[in-house]
């Protein structure tokens, strides 16, 4: 038996990196899971992906979630394939790699959040008003945040501006939502080993890791395992929470070799 036996589980974002194991995840505790990508072809590199990784029962689609038609597709084949929805997870995001604030335009910024809060935005809205307000049990979402909400990294101010939107939206989402017996929470990670970690030197990745008191990254498996407590029966008295799994990055001042 599985913490989501007959559970339907939509996770956006689910075809790469951490995704990939977030919907594993639900997948082998017995969800019934849809989960998509940004483009018609991530989505297949994903699903084959996961296929790979011997995940079957999942549903893979494609939905860009800043725009609003293909969301409203995606709800779609949802409605029409299983009729309901127990637990979204936002997982899709702009990573807003590589652009020093000067040289940021405006219409970067807004890129990233149209898929970062925006997009976070609706569809969370639309599995309220499609399924959840519909339902006797009315479902629970999970976004997922970061640490640089609290923390700012260099080079990112879009991003992490988005992240810091998340948590502000999760805590005012939380509030509205609770009187109806949804519940909305968010994992907040920090680094996360992802396919752009193998392109770094070892050095690099051990300096990276001295930034961790625990001296080691996240692994998909660790966030989705905070994902699935958050989505469960186990987190039931939960909502507006910001949970942070980031090797203990957060509780320090500064990394012990400049903390003197």
């Amino acid at each position: 038996m599985g913490r989501f036996d007959g559970k339907v589980v939509l996770i956006t974002g689910g075809n790469r990196n951490t995704g990939l194991f977030i919907t594993d995840k639900f997948v082998r505790e017995g969800a019934r899971v849809f989960m998509c990508g940004s483009t018609p072809e991530s989505t297949a590199k994903g699903e084959a992906m996961l296929r790979g990784m011997g995940v079957t029962g999942f549903r893979a689609i494609p939905c860009d979630v800043s725009d609003i038609r293909q969301v409203t597709n995606l709800f779609d084949v949802i409605e029409r394939e299983v009729g309901c929805l127990d637990i979204l997870v936002n997982n899709a995001a702009h990573q807003g790699i590589g652009k020093p604030f000067v040289e940021m335009s405006p219409d970067y910024v807004k890129e990233v959040f149209s898929v970062n809060v925006v997009g976070g935005f609706q569809v969370t809205q639309m599995a309220v008003n499609r399924f959840f307000l519909k339902q006797a049990n009315r479902g629970v979402v999970v976004f997922l945040s970061s640490n640089t909400a609290q923390r700012a990294i260099r080079n990112r101010t879009a991003y992490c501006a988005s992240k810091g939107a998340i948590n502000s939206m999760v805590r005012a989402i939380a509030l509205d939502m609770a009187p109806l017996g949804i519940r909305v929470n968010a994992c907040a990670p920090g680094y996360i080993y992802t396919e752009r970690w193998d392109k770094l030197s070892e050095d690099v990745k051990a300096r990276r890791r001295l930034n961790c008191p625990l001296r080691q990254e996240a692994t998909g498996r660790d966030i989705a395992n905070v994902v699935a407590f958050l989505a469960s029966a186990d987190s039931s008295n939960m909502t507006g929470e910001i949970i942070t799994c980031d090797a203990g990055c957060s509780c320090q001042h500064m990394p012990e070799d400049v903390d003197y």
